[in-house]
């Protein structure tokens, strides 16, 4: 295969899309609102991308994709990225995202301590906000300093974090819809 090639693919939230090259998957297209539109963000990604059919290495991604957005908790391991555009720091904060379980989340600053980079909360949300291997690195499992689950990359589509972590099983501290706010304090009916 001599550059990139994408596939569109369906799941539980959508058709997804998945950018790959001969050294491993470049990019995850969550769906946008229709699927020219998913179409047309990969294009202005990576505009010498052509269709083809699936390498095993992004069988395995899609496989894994589908299933996360259904529910389950697949193991990405043996996927591989090609990484060739991304820089190292990005790299550092994607394997360390990689490490968080399903159904935790963990704070920009969090990370950034953890890389011993503990200024760096901002750098760690560029990356978040620049990762292009949506799913596979989990970047909705981390979230700002109040939990605060709206913002995705620009790889995102019209998915949010919250509905991604929803379907994880975790909740966010903040961002509560307004029936998750009122049902605590909503008096119980009497019975009829």
């Amino acid at each position: 295969m001599v550059g990139r090639a994408y596939t569109i693919f369906d799941t539980a939230i959508g058709r997804c899309g998945i950018i790959w090259s001969s050294t491993g998957v470049v990019a995850v297209q969550l769906p946008e609102a229709r699927e020219i539109d998913t179409r047309r963000r990969i294009f202005q990604v990576h505009p010498e991308a052509r269709e083809q059919a699936v390498p095993v290495n992004t069988e395995l991604a899609i496989e894994g994709i589908v299933g996360l957005l259904q529910g389950s908790d697949p193991d990405f391991s043996d996927v591989s990225l090609d990484a060739g555009g991304v820089p190292a720091f990005n790299r550092r904060v994607y394997e360390y995202t990689c490490t968080i379980p399903r159904g935790e989340t963990r704070t920009y600053h969090e990370i950034a301590k953890a890389l011993g980079a503990s200024g760096a909360a901002h750098s760690v949300a560029q990356a978040i906000s620049k990762n292009p291997y949506m799913i596979i690195v989990p970047c909705h499992r981390v979230l700002e300093a109040g939990g605060y689950a709206d913002r995705i990359s620009p790889y995102g589509g019209v998915i949010s974090k919250r509905r991604l972590l929803a379907l994880e099983g975790a909740h966010p501290i903040a961002s509560k819809t307004l029936f998750e706010v009122l049902l605590p304090v909503a008096p119980p009916r009497s019975p009829s």
